[in-house]
């Protein structure tokens, strides 16, 4: 009996394409996660290098194609250009796109038309990652797109949202990877002894930091619930600030605040000139502040300078929804945590460039005047805009547990093999068929 043919062609033309990739990885997530991903990328034909900048990066790679960077950070530049070189790459893959050893390779790649992907902590987080090409936050091609835009290239603009995933990880596992990670770089790092962090505090000091986290975990989780529970029982109206790590790169550079106090006054003082005497401000601490900042402390001075003691309050880490659910309002530098804001339809103030930051949602009001009465968000806006984005750059899964890893492993592979990135994916094909339906009509 004859066997039936099966068309493979699809698949010998995405085999083809990645037998040419030559992939240079450099610092990636904490723990495993580029190491599985370039265990699959090599699957495909292609070839992959990793760069470690000290033993951290070492550590959880094992796997050959290793490229141990043991120089000062000025000889970078010249020798992620003979990389480049000598090896042919034709993909760069970063985790962020701001810290030095990356924007110097940045610059580089495009130079040589080198294709530039870019992971990020998920838009929609906690349960999707962010896959994007070129950049990403106040980089990301997302702030050239207009919601009009993007409703154009759904398929159904208003389609009933999908539902968030199941839990696959938690924080706890970020926090243990971060930790043994800084243990690495700490007791383990003669190779990289011309090793310099991005952030502003020694590997040291960012070691006792994490370890500090853990160790007080239990009471700070007490603390939260204890806070969380007087502002939910009390009955007053209160308004919600989401602080970010001041370290982090989205607030660093894509703000105009110098620090995370100035943040923190700015939101007292236009509290103070704004928000009805009844109400209340809570501010809502990153879940992993490590308060290299003394936040507890700037904001109980900031509310006796502003005569507002007893109406602040400080949510240490913890999730996000319980406190959303009976807020009135939110503010915030650009966090991704707006986007739980806007899902449920609350007004939200964005003080940052943010990949959010559309008119549709965003109040446009002076702060003091959003505290006094906030305008509400285009709900219907915001939801075309979130399908758009799970449409496009956000891969459910994550880096840290064994099953987010696996989730977003299975899809994110294919992307990067695309020869477009997920935004022009999407919006090529919808003009093709808008054009189609043009032809036959």
């Amino acid at each position: 009996m004859k066997k039936p043919r099966v068309n493979v062609s699809g698949f010998n033309v995405q085999n083809a394409v990645a037998r040419e990739k030559r992939f240079l990885l450099l610092q990636g997530p904490h723990g495993p996660f580029y190491r599985h991903l370039a265990r699959i990328l090599c699957e495909t034909g292609a070839k992959v290098w990793r760069v470690g900048f000290n033993f951290g990066d070492q550590a959880f790679w094992r796997r050959p194609n290793y490229i141990a960077f043991t120089e000062s950070a000025d000889k970078w530049p010249a020798a992620c250009a003979e990389i480049f070189d000598s090896k042919g790459i034709t993909d760069l893959v970063i985790y962020g796109d701001s810290r030095p050893i990356h924007a110097d390779a940045i610059r580089l790649a495009r130079a040589r038309g080198v294709t530039i992907h870019v992971f990020e902590e998920g838009y929609l987080r906690p349960y999707w990652v962010t896959y994007e090409r070129d950049g990403s936050n106040g980089n990301s091609r997302l702030m050239q797109i207009s919601l009009s835009e993007m409703r154009a290239a759904l398929a159904r603009p208003g389609a009933e949202q999908p539902p968030a995933p199941a839990r696959w990880g938690d924080m706890r596992e970020h926090m243990f990877y971060g930790a043994l990670y800084h243990f690495c770089v700490l007791a383990l790092n003669q190779r990289y002894r011309l090793f310099r962090p991005h952030r502003g505090i020694g590997v040291a000091q960012e070691f006792h930091l994490y370890l500090r986290r853990l160790l007080l975990w239990p009471w700070h989780r007490l603390e939260r619930r204890l806070t969380v529970w007087h502002l939910k029982r009390s009955g007053f109206p209160y308004h919600l600030v989401l602080l970010q790590l001041e370290h982090d790169a989205s607030f660093r550079t894509y703000s105009d605040f110098a620090s995370m106090a100035d943040f923190v006054d700015l939101c007292l003082a236009q509290f103070a000139a704004g928000a009805a005497k009844h109400h209340h401000l809570a501010f809502k601490a990153h879940p992993l502040e490590d308060e290299r900042v003394p936040l507890p402390r700037l904001i109980r001075e900031g509310a006796r300078r502003y005569g507002l003691s007893g109406r602040v309050h400080f949510v240490r880490g913890g999730r996000l929804a319980s406190l959303l659910n009976d807020a009135r309002t939110a503010v915030t530098v650009n966090s991704t945590a707006a986007q739980q804001v806007l899902w449920r339809g609350q007004p939200l103030k964005a003080l940052g460039l943010a990949v959010y930051g559309k008119p549709e949602f965003v109040s446009p009001q002076p702060l003091a005047d959003f505290f006094k009465s906030p305008i509400s968000p285009d709900s219907n806006a915001y939801h075309d805009y979130r399908q758009f984005l799970l449409e496009t750059s956000q891969i459910p899964g994550g880096f840290y547990s064994a099953r987010g890893r696996r989730k977003a492993l299975r899809s994110v592979v294919d992307k990067m093999l695309s020869q477009r990135d997920p935004y022009e994916v999407l919006l090529a094909e919808r003009e093709a068929m808008r054009q189609h339906i043009q032809t036959v009509a």
